[in-house]
């Protein structure tokens, strides 16, 4: 077979997963080339948190923070048990570590534990109340050069300053120190004359954005060439084995070679409406998902082609998401915890824990869909006095912005509802006004009182990291007395689907037999989820996608296999 171009290590997608086994593999003596279908840079990840969970890593020591590979393992296998093979769900908890240690020795990557960033489930042994979650830290685009105007431009803020996650918590608590960082955060902002004169966005990247702008730098420090607009169109394989892929480049079909192996990092399907139709509880579709525009499961369907078997395809990395008027979908990961308000379905009752984690909240949302009670879409219901005192979503607080400030298609398009009275929002909203009415007044009740016995809100300390702390006895509760009442609708979304080709432990693609496909590995969201059908904690998206790339490179350019020579 003829080739036009040839590498050791060819990988398709530009998101964390992506660009770190292309970091990996360079650093191991590799030829690599990674391509990307989307004109921008950055996938998924760009749009995200860029926080990546890491159990046992080397960072929380040098923080006072106790952790252990084999405690993460503990943690993870009792959430998940063996729907995951033991050996991959082993891997990730050995070798997470061992992938930060890397990366920040070889490239721009500097990830920083958030102590008070809790795992997700505290009843599991090996629970951890902080430090696995890890910040990725700012990052100027200045340091991309022209680079800077290829990453993807989707990413949102609340402010016209970018912030971290430390810098957002501090921001939430709203205090006196909160105003003196919004000052500086401000001051930074626009003391950045040469930007804001070319009327450029923050220059100070954070978040997903910011770790995709350090690993996009650190392929420019190595000269690892990234081509855009450049689609996988087919895996080609050589004696049982993928050597390699055509790949559309300028227009043109061109066929690559990958000595050591091919890496499949194109994100899942969150946005291939026939794909969740066929794998994905109804109602189901590619409107509220918070994923870039690219997860159309391309990668999932090549693997497919060549026998590959599939696992989780029914999962998604759940999370509650409001669509924009403009038609970008942002996922609702603050706000729900907030005192002063509830989630309701169409009968006007509360059917989940709001402040719990987001991919449960969706589960009950599903759950509550199914007994009949109309909760896709649901309501976040919260009173005026919530609406002067937090941000919902990417809404800013009344004290902010008020009313007559809000775009008017915020309440036009249906997406943000306001009425005097509970009674007129429930018929605005088409909801049960008698059931609405009668889970007001008990969850007043109980607010009131700081306990909620129906759901638990407010019991965990993750419940009440998104909460106010000057509400007490329970941060998280507070009565709706106080109009006029708002409600915000919310979908069923994700951040974007856990199904794919199922791995083993070196990230290599599996068949239905369970044989490897020589040359053909998987990571991130394109792979069958190694957390299962669960959340373990925030990043843990992100850093199982980077240990996955990581281990694949590891494997493939250590004489592991034979290469396609």
């Amino acid at each position: 077979m003829q080739y036009e171009q040839e590498v050791d290590w060819l990988v398709a997608g530009s998101g964390a997963a992506g660009m770190t086994g292309a970091v990996v593999a360079h650093q191991l003596g590799g030829r690599v080339l990674v391509v990307e279908k989307e004109p921008r840079y950055g996938g998924t990840t760009c749009k995200s948190g860029g926080v990546a969970w890491l159990p046992g890593n080397h960072r929380q020591a040098d923080m006072g923070i106790d952790d252990s590979a084999e405690q993460g393992w503990q943690y993870l296998h009792a959430l998940i048990g063996d729907s995951v093979s033991p050996a991959r769900l082993r891997a990730f908890a050995t070798r997470a570590g061992d992938m930060l240690g890397f990366m920040m020795r070889h490239s721009r990557v500097e990830f920083t534990p958030l102590p008070e960033y809790m795992d997700y489930y505290p009843t599991q042994p090996g629970y951890k109340s902080g430090g696995r979650s890890m910040d990725p830290g700012a990052f100027s685009l200045r340091e991309l050069g022209e680079e800077a105007e290829r990453i993807r431009d989707d990413y949102s803020s609340i402010l016209r300053c970018n912030i971290t996650v430390p810098e957002g918590r501090d921001l939430g608590a709203m205090g006196p120190a909160a105003i003196w960082l919004g000052i500086r955060l401000y001051a930074r902002y626009w003391l950045d004359v040469p930007a804001r004169l070319r009327g450029k966005r923050d220059q100070r990247v954070t978040l997903g954005a910011g770790l995709v702008a350090r690993l996009r730098r650190s392929l420019m420090d190595r000269d690892i060439p990234l081509w855009l607009n450049a689609p996988l169109q087919e895996l080609l394989l050589e004696d049982g084995r993928v050597t390699g892929a055509v790949v559309l480049k300028d227009g043109v079909a061109q066929r690559v070679r990958a000595r050591r192996g091919v890496l499949l990092a194109m994100g899942g399907f969150a946005h291939n409406a026939s794909m969740r139709q066929t794998f994905q509880q109804a109602p189901i579709g590619a409107d509220w998902t918070a994923a870039a525009p690219g997860a159309t499961g391309d990668g999932i369907l090549m693997g497919q082609s060549l026998g590959a078997a599939l696992g989780f395809m029914q999962s998604a990395w759940w999370s509650p998401t409001y669509r924009m008027p403009d038609g970008s979908v942002l996922a609702l990961i603050a706000g729900k915890a907030y005192p002063g308000s509830i989630m309701v379905n169409r009968k006007g009752q509360r059917f989940t824990n709001e402040a719990q984690p987001y991919e449960d909240v969706v589960k009950d949302q599903y759950a509550s869909e199914a007994r009949g009670e109309g909760a896709i879409p649901c309501y976040l219901i919260f009173d005026a006095r919530y609406r002067q005192q937090y941000p919902v979503g990417h809404i800013k607080p009344g004290k902010m912005v008020g009313d007559a400030q809000l775009p008017g298609e915020l309440f036009s398009s249906g997406l943000l509802t306001r009425a005097d009275s509970l009674q007129a929002l429930a018929a605005a909203l088409d909801i049960d006004a008698t059931g609405l009415a009668a889970t007001v007044e008990r969850f007043n009740q109980q607010a009131r009182a700081g306990r909620d016995p129906d759901f638990g809100r407010g019991d965990s300390e993750h419940d009440r990291y998104y909460a106010d702390p000057k509400v007490q006895p329970n941060p998280c509760l507070g009565p709706l007395d106080t109009g006029p009442y708002y409600a915000l609708r919310c979908e069923a979304g994700d951040l974007d689907t856990k199904g794919g080709l199922l791995c083993d432990e070196h990230a290599r693609v599996l068949k239905e037999c369970g044989e490897v496909i020589p040359g053909l590995y998987a990571a991130g969201n394109t792979s069958a989820a190694v957390m299962g059908d669960t959340y373990p904690g925030a990043g843990a998206t992100i850093g199982s996608a980077m240990t996955f790339a990581y281990l694949a490179a590891q494997h493939a350019l250590t004489d592991q296999e034979p290469a396609n020579e």
